[in-house]
């Protein structure tokens, strides 16, 4: 089944069957084995993916979810992991968010059987938030502003080794500006050059982005609401360096999201509001493999599917999930509290 193909079988009544005459396609849980909260998520394949959540907790399944090898860092139990990026079933790096010292990044070569502390913040003023790859040797995280602009630490080798970025490239922090750590989806890329940083709890919701590695950014404002420290763009989601989706909205629950997605199709240099949002705050969104126009949506009331590249969103599931990831062999898994993790079975 092509991505095309995933998400017409999506969007099919629910009463139809799927083409081996069972169900259509849907969210299964998986049994983690736990009851922490799984923010970072990494999908290699549909056999294999990692989590990273509280408790300095990180678990690694190879047969699709039906057992998890707990994989965790020793001595990682006071850190929240909120961020992974696995390069396949053993090589992962780990981003534990937080003030000061809580702030830390962690590699393994050994499918998590030893871990190495390749970066450890030391600035009080800093709180990292977010990570992510162009390749298995470049990457950057980033930090909510440190003295008036975001702060990227950069590696070349694969996460052994990390060094920060100058800020002169880096446009001024809006007063209150800052990344959520929410879905390890606040910094995503595209292609070898290409990066974005999503932000909130400002005036205006906004996107950076870069296209020389992190070393100059532009901002451009999105319509997803802002004005408190809760709102703003949570995550995004580009399936080249041209089409972007952004999710965001109030994280309470008691408060209402309208114009909770946007979409660009110029590389983040101008956002539109989706003509039908999600209908709340979603705080992870992936692109279905293989498809020019097929995203999943997820947060905590639910996952939504849009099939015209964000500008349309219907719900498919009330589950709560706080972020999700697919693959190229067509396999999308999601994760979130209390131990939730789920693959998307056809």
């Amino acid at each position: 089944m092509c991505g095309a193909a995933l998400a017409a079988a999506l969007t099919a009544p629910a009463q139809a069957q799927g083409p081996d005459g069972g169900k259509p396609p849907h969210w299964e849980l998986k049994n983690s084995g736990t009851d922490v909260r799984f923010r970072g998520l990494s999908a290699v394949s549909r056999n294999t993916a990692w989590l990273a959540g509280s408790k300095g907790t990180v678990l690694r399944t190879s047969d699709g979810g039906a057992s998890w090898r707990n994989v965790s860092p020793p001595g990682a139990a006071e850190l929240e992991f909120r961020d992974i990026e696995a390069f396949d079933g053993r090589r992962a790096v780990v981003l534990a968010i937080g003030e000061g010292e809580a702030s830390r990044v962690f590699r393994t070569e050994d499918g998590g059987t030893t871990w190495t502390e390749s970066f450890r913040n030391t600035d009080a003023k800093a709180f990292y938030d977010c990570l992510t790859f162009f390749d298995r040797r470049h990457g950057l995280a980033m930090s909510d502003p440190v003295d008036g602009r975001f702060r990227i630490l950069s590696t070349s080798d694969g996460g052994r080794s990390w060094k920060v970025l100058p800020s002169e490239g880096m446009p001024a922090a809006q007063e209150g500006e800052a990344g959520f750590a929410a879905s390890g989806q606040c910094l995503v890329s595209s292609g070898s050059r290409d990066v974005w940083l999503a932000t909130g709890g400002a005036s205006r919701a906004r996107v950076l982005h870069s296209s020389d590695r992190g070393l100059t950014w532009t901002a451009t404002d999105t319509p997803i609401p802002a004005g408190d420290p809760a709102r703003g763009v949570f995550a995004l989601a580009f399936r080249d360096r041209t089409h972007g989706i952004a999710v965001g909205g109030d994280y309470r629950a008691d408060q209402a999201s309208p114009r909770a997605a946007a979409v660009s199709g110029d590389g983040g240099r101008t956002w539109k509001p989706s003509a039908t949002p999600p209908p709340a705050y979603r705080s992870g969104v992936s692109w279905l493999p293989h498809s020019r126009s097929a995203a999943l949506a997820v947060g905590p009331t639910g996952t939504d599917l849009t099939t015209d590249g964000g500008r349309t969103w219907r719900t498919l599931d009330t589950g709560s999930y706080d972020t999700v990831d697919c693959t190229q062999d067509l396999a999308c898994w999601a994760s979130g509290e209390k131990g939730r993790v789920a693959r998307l079975e056809r």
